[in-house]
């Protein structure tokens, strides 16, 4: 089960969201890229290893077993990099695409504020039961305050 840290809002608002991208999507794009490559290693290992037998004697065996131990390292770091997702109260969705829901509420019924890696903010939100196909804006009121919110960290980065 996954752990979720104390100090995670049980339910972001827009302006919560958007004030943890900075890190959010740090670990969405370390996550994705690892994603990537792990997965893009694990076949080409599969395609080298396909039809061979597996004898210790095997000619770069030792080799590939570094590759695997690399391979299993990077899985690791994988589900810690999901867990710290967790740890803030947000919800992977797609590793691959940086496809990431944080818990909402829109006129008091429970939704999910989406945000994808390359969004320069969170701009969707979708039902629960919707999943990334039910995106839809924000309402306009929501949209409004992402903004400004937005232009206020430019503003106060710019000043620093």
């Amino acid at each position: 089960m996954p752990r979720k840290s104390p100090n995670a809002p049980a339910c972001f608002s827009v302006e919560e969201a958007n004030a943890s991208l900075p890190l959010v999507r740090a670990i969405v794009r370390d996550l994705a890229e690892l994603s990537r490559d792990v997965t893009d290693r694990r076949e080409r290992l599969s395609y080298v290893l396909s039809g061979r037998p597996r004898e210790s004697s095997a000619p770069y065996r030792e080799e590939l077993t570094q590759i695997e131990e690399e391979l299993d390292r990077d899985t690791q770091r994988l589900r810690e990099l999901v867990q710290e997702l967790l740890d803030l109260g947000v919800e992977p969705k797609s590793v691959t695409e940086g496809l990431v829901d944080f818990p909402s509420r829109i006129d008091g019924r429970p939704v999910y504020l989406c945000w994808k890696l390359g969004e320069p903010e969170v701009l969707y939100w979708h039902e629960r039961d919707a999943g990334v196909r039910g995106r839809r804006p924000l309402p306009r009121a929501d949209r409004v305050e992402a903004a400004l919110t937005g232009a206020k960290r430019r503003v106060e980065r710019l000043r620093s």
